[in-house]
């Protein structure tokens, strides 16, 4: 059987490689036995187990994984960023989906809970157009929507923290951290109405407790990170089996993005291909135009001399169908 039709039986590794092979052979022919382009499987596969060791937390899909009920972790980052040790995560999840029937719904990225009832929610932005102030204030409205429950009072609305840890500086003020609240603007007292949000400059990787975490999110060795509580998720999902086969998302990305190049690569090369067939036709054409003229100059009586200049023949050729034409 070939290896392609078991394709729901084998690893999501196995399973990349098929899908490349896949688009491989739609595009690529063999030629005299030998292929136009080969795929070398071990190599593809040394490939994606690369795009695995290169991850960082920075990465979102990656940092998803390694947040995914994983409460030591999250509670690592949440400690960090909020100054506080004490807070501890009940529970933690990914890609939570929370549905507006009314409008804008919202995947959130990490959402967790903590032993006082607060709801923290991690956004990892790496393009500045990902972190604009309109959306932090849409996803902590939604989280108040979503978490006070129909007969509920006001009161008990719970705490809210919307996190944006960003690539870049996005407000621009060299600042490790921007903790926003809403104030007072004539005494410039704070409003305190349980909402927090918080932007972590990641470019800020100095030597403080916050400063170690953002090094952290740029590591992409287990041995290397700062904080152990880190290093066992990375260690499992980078160089185990089982941690690999969670690494679907990651892995599958790499195969479309492999055969999206397969297919570029290969509509290349048929253009090249067409382009180079076209002009041969061409040439070939002005050639026949070129012997038809000689031909007709030649036939009137015309100088080998005036012939090679009006029909841009080569002397050589011009006498050959001269010496045919008196033949």
């Amino acid at each position: 059987m070939h290896a392609c039709l078991e394709y729901g039986r084998r690893s999501v590794i196995e399973n990349a490689l098929c899908i490349i092979e896949v688009v491989h052979r739609a595009f690529f022919v063999k030629k005299k036995g030998v292929e136009v382009m080969q795929t070398n499987e071990e190599s593809q596969e040394s490939e994606i187990k690369q795009v695995i060791r290169s991850l960082c937390m920075m990465n979102n899909r990656f940092m998803n994984f390694m947040l995914d009920d994983n409460k030591k972790a999250a509670q690592v980052f949440l400690r960090v960023i909020l100054g506080d040790d004490k807070i501890k995560v009940r529970n933690v999840r990914i890609q939570s989906f929370i549905q507006n029937i009314f409008g804008h719904s919202s995947q959130l990225d990490i959402l967790a809970q903590d032993s006082k009832g607060r709801y923290f929610n991690v956004e990892v932005q790496r393009s500045d157009e990902g972190a604009p102030a309109r959306r932090a204030r849409f996803y902590s409205s939604i989280l108040d929507t979503h978490f006070l429950q129909p007969g509920k009072l006001y009161e008990e609305l719970p705490d809210t923290y919307v996190i944006f840890i960003t690539e870049n500086d996005v407000l621009h003020d060299n600042l490790p951290l921007y903790n926003i609240r809403r104030r007072i603007d004539e005494n410039a007292k704070c409003f305190e109405d349980g909402s927090r949000i918080i932007y972590v400059n990641s470019q800020r990787r100095d030597n403080t407790a916050l400063g170690k975490l953002m090094q952290d999110l740029y590591c992409t060795e287990p041995k290397n990170l700062h904080y152990h509580e880190f290093a066992e998720r990375m260690e499992f999902l980078k160089y185990s089996k089982e941690g690999e086969e969670k690494m679907t998302d990651v892995i599958e990305e790499y195969a479309a993005r492999k055969a999206e190049a397969l297919a570029k690569e290969a509509a290349k090369e048929a253009a090249r291909k067409a382009e180079k067939e076209a002009a041969k036709k061409a040439e070939e054409k002005e050639q026949a135009n070129r012997i038809e003229l000689a031909q007709g100059l030649l036939a009137d009586g015309m100088s080998i001399e005036f012939t090679v200049r009006h029909s841009k023949l080569t002397e050589a050729a011009v006498r050959e169908l001269a010496s045919k034409l008196s033949a």
